[in-house]
């Protein structure tokens, strides 16, 4: 097991973690074709006490990736399906009354729903409506439910992927900006390429059933979340993440151009937090244990694009969240020799 406790510089505990999602990803290849930056993202996310929105197509084997990283991670799993009727109580749980047949008394007793699991799939959210959404919310948040005013505690690590598809979106309900902001990355789950499908058919067409085995336990997770947090920061990158997150801000200021052509809402403070601990995660996952540019860089895509809300024009003229964020990444300096004094870089933007 990895002490948390112990340096966050020390190589040891880094080859330790390496060695860990080296297990885990090789645990999740028996099960999953591809999709490599996909099972990367969902465990800095994991590492960083995150929860993910996982956007794609039906058939890209999102359930089953899911399904397949708590079986690796020894956590258990509860898979929920969004529909229109669904109610907040269903995910949740509620109060039952039971009787004591001996004395005959009443009492109510509470019936934990399939949100108290370590990792919880919320198929299509944007299929209910916003109460039921909303219950799930609360509960990524305060790690915790509320019935008959008693607080019952999730358990943890408490892990929350939800799915979207990008095509149907008639008769759903789109996530609020607020509760968008609650997710720490947006991951788009795209199709494979020719080789990938050919191997998805070949390995799915036969009898053969894969076995999965554990590869770490609750309070390894946990220890490996302490570790990812402790992993140093310079200033100069701290800064760095702020300026991605501010400058998509165009109610802050002095801005480039095309932000103020293209976006109504940027990113707010939650956005840097997550950017720099995505970030850190990124950095020990490779084998590291200081964080680079280059990792700020990696996480800045599933960090902005959902935290970014584009206007008319930019839908007009085919400008994603993430072309905002690759002109974001090529005009701030990364080099921190760069920077002026109290850490700020240079008004490039000026006209």
């Amino acid at each position: 097991m990895i002490n948390a406790s112990e340096e966050p510089n020390d190589s040891i505990d880094v080859d330790r973690l390496v060695n860990a999602v080296s297990k885990i990803t090789d645990q999740l290849s028996h099960v999953i074709v591809g999709q490599n930056n996909v099972i990367e993202q969902m465990l800095m996310a994991l590492l960083s006490g995150g929860h993910c929105l996982l956007v794609g197509v039906p058939g890209l084997a999102k359930t089953l990736m899911v399904r397949t990283l708590a079986e690796t991670l020894n956590l258990t799993f509860s898979r929920v399906q969004f529909t229109p009727d669904l109610l907040p109580a269903d995910i949740t749980g509620t109060d039952v009354i039971q009787e004591d047949r001996t004395t005959g008394s009443r009492e109510f007793k509470f019936l934990p729903g399939p949100v108290f699991a370590h990792v919880v799939l919320a198929d299509e959210i944007n299929r209910t409506p916003p109460k039921t959404q909303a219950a799930l919310l609360e509960a990524m948040q305060e790690h915790q439910v509320t019935a008959s005013g008693k607080r019952h505690k999730l358990p943890d690590p408490f892990f929350v992927l939800a799915t979207q598809n990008p095509i149907e979106q008639e008769g759903t309900y789109p996530l609020p900006e607020a509760q968008l902001d609650r997710f720490m990355f947006e991951i788009f789950v795209d199709y494979p390429s020719e080789d990938e499908e050919f191997a998805i058919v070949r390995r799915t067409t036969t009898g053969t059933v894969p076995k999965i085995d554990a590869v770490l336990s609750e309070d390894e997770i946990l220890a490996l979340r302490e570790f990812v947090r402790d992993v140093p920061v310079a200033d100069h990158i701290i800064h760095y993440a702020l300026q991605l997150a501010r400058l998509t801000r165009k109610q802050a200021g002095e801005v480039p151009e095309f932000i103020r052509d293209f976006v109504n809402w940027g990113a707010g403070p939650r956005a840097s937090q997550y950017l720099i601990l995505g970030a850190k995660a990124r950095a020990v996952l490779q084998g590291r244990a200081s964080v680079a540019i280059e990792d700020v860089q990696a996480v800045a895509y599933p960090v902005l694009r959902h935290r970014i809300m584009t206007n008319f024009s930019a839908e007009a003229e085919g400008v994603t969240t993430d072309e905002i964020i690759r002109r974001l990444i090529e005009l701030v300096p990364a080099d921190s020799g760069k920077a002026i004094a109290g850490g700020k870089f240079p008004p490039i933007f000026k006209s």
